[in-house]
């Protein structure tokens, strides 16, 4: 629920994306922009046997245990991303919008929709 819950938030909105690489993955989520922020205080992982296709959503870290709000889109399947990474989301729609993003980029708003 932490994602769900910064977002609710709006601890995304106006957020500068901080990272790209072309063909592997867009990264937001860290309210300074530099690509070292975060909320203030680090989550535990949560691996899952969910594989990253493209568009799948992950949480970013610099090491076990150490997620916090920085989060990455797959442009592409990355098998070496597999249960090292936690995966808790996935783009239904627009995924030519995300593979157009480039670094600097804001972000308007994040949106949680649920599962039908």
């Amino acid at each position: 629920m932490n994602f769900v819950t910064l977002a609710r938030r709006n601890f995304f909105d106006g957020s500068t994306v901080h990272r790209v690489v072309p063909g592997f993955v867009i990264q937001d989520g860290d309210p300074t922009g530099t690509g070292n922020g975060g909320p203030g205080y680090e989550i535990r992982d949560e691996l899952n046997p969910i594989e990253y296709e493209e568009g799948t959503v992950g949480m970013a870290l610099s090491g076990p245990d150490t997620g916090g709000s920085q989060w990455f889109v797959t442009q592409a399947r990355e098998p070496h991303l597999d249960g090292i990474y936690t995966v808790f989301g996935q783009v239904v729609a627009g995924q030519d919008v995300v593979n157009r993003i480039e670094q600097g980029d804001r972000i308007t708003r994040v949106s949680i929709a649920e599962a039908p």
